[in-house]
């Protein structure tokens, strides 16, 4: 695996290296030891598939706050989508600034998104899913979010809007966020 840091500290671009076959190819998406080498937490504890009908579905800006902030490692198994990452851990040098990037099956890449940094998408294409491992388990208690439309963070989404849940309609700005990050 090929393993790109990103502008945002602690996350990366992780790039499938192809081993070509006479009947194909052969490629491993993750190895715990590869990302333990790189300084980073390859806890895995629970796997996850969002499954979106129409392109231009949002989702997001989401993580899981204190005491069990979350790693994720992102996929699209399906379709495509645009990855929006945020950074909203109050002492980074990064601390509202957004990475965004497009993720389709074929390409077979990952994005390793560290504690702290939330994350959204984009349906490119309908029928799209997006395949999410993470190290923590789910405590509903501890889920976060941030508007996808804040203001102050000005992301630029690549699509008119489609749908979007009522959930994430109704999470706040960052302005007016609580972070526990």
């Amino acid at each position: 695996m090929i393993i790109r840091p990103l502008d945002i500290p602690g996350a990366y671009f992780l790039e499938p290296e192809r081993t070509e076959e006479r009947h194909g190819f052969f490629t491993r998406t993750y190895c715990r030891d590869v990302l333990e080498e790189r300084g980073l937490d390859p806890t895995l504890v629970r796997c996850e598939v969002s499954v979106n009908r129409l392109s231009g579905t949002v989702q997001g800006i989401h993580y899981q706050g204190a005491p069990y902030e979350a790693i994720r490692l992102v996929r699209c198994t399906a379709g495509s989508v645009y990855i929006v990452i945020v950074d909203l851990r109050r002492n980074s040098s990064t601390y509202r600034f957004h990475v965004g990037i497009e993720l389709c099956p074929a390409k077979r890449h990952s994005l390793y998104v560290p504690a702290g940094v939330g994350h959204g998408f984009q349906t490119l294409e309908d029928d799209t899913e997006v395949f999410f491992q993470t190290s923590e388990f789910q405590y509903p208690e501890c889920e976060r979010g941030v508007r996808w439309n804040d203001p102050a963070l000005a992301i630029e989404w690549p699509l008119e809007i489609t749908e979007i849940s009522d959930r994430d309609q109704s999470f706040p700005d960052l302005a007016l966020h609580s972070l526990a990050v």
